[in-house]
């Protein structure tokens, strides 16, 4: 599969002979883990249709941290996303093939996170959230999660094994190897910690949660790794 690139401007929907081209815009919260997650998953994934190429662009690549909170992630990712709807349908593309633009951040303590959720569902941004961190999704590779976290995502950490601690980059990086067939498991697990929570308990509440799996098919159009 093609690499995972950077920030670039592109209009999607290219025909490179049959197959055809989407392109994905990713805002990540952490500039290291979901990176790394994203190029694993198309390293060692499994497209859902053969006929797609799916040409991923990690949107903020070079911002600080600073620039990586929930709300700031939304307000650009609703600026990008509008720019590329005006691209396709002056290109005159299918709406299948029109760019989508994903945000990837945690409930951590982050302030505005209802607000940044509501905002993107508005302007048809994607998130992909996850209560406490994006290392939840991680540890469901593994083994079912219980208890409640606070937003406290050294908690979440703990419970991935002393290994991964220990691999180039601590525990912020990804090897392949750490999710390599494991995604059905993991996926089922996410439904079945996700379902504890009453359909009434406010999205951005919802402890421990996450819609990981929703970018990894809708977004990367992998169907398993």
């Amino acid at each position: 599969m093609a690499k995972t690139k950077g920030n670039a401007s592109l209009t999607s929907g290219k025909a490179y002979g049959r197959k055809r081209t989407r392109v994905v815009h990713v805002f990540t919260e952490g500039k290291v883990t979901e990176p790394e997650y994203i190029r694993a998953v198309r390293l060692l994934g499994t497209p859902k249709d053969a006929g797609v190429t799916v040409d991923v662009h990690i949107a903020n690549d070079s911002d600080p941290g600073s620039q990586r909170k929930p709300l700031i992630l939304v307000d650009k990712a609703i600026a990008l996303l509008r720019e590329k709807n005006r691209e396709a349908k002056r290109a005159g593309l299918p709406k299948a093939l029109w760019p989508q633009v994903w945000c990837l951040f945690d409930r951590d303590q982050h302030e505005g996170v209802p607000t940044a959720l509501s905002r993107a569902k508005k302007a048809g941004v994607e998130v992909a959230y996850s209560h406490p961190c994006f290392e939840i999704w991680r540890v469901l590779h593994l083994k079912s999660v219980t208890g409640s976290f606070g937003g406290v995502c050294g908690m979440a950490e703990q419970r991935l094994p002393s290994d991964w601690h220990q691999v180039p980059g601590g525990i912020k990086s990804i090897v392949p190897a750490q999710i390599e067939g494991r995604y059905t498991d993991a996926r089922k697990r996410a439904l079945d910690m996700n379902a504890q929570h009453a359909e009434y308990t406010e999205r951005a509440h919802r402890d421990p949660y996450t819609e990981v799996f929703n970018f990894v098919e809708k977004g990367l159009g992998i169907d398993s790794y």
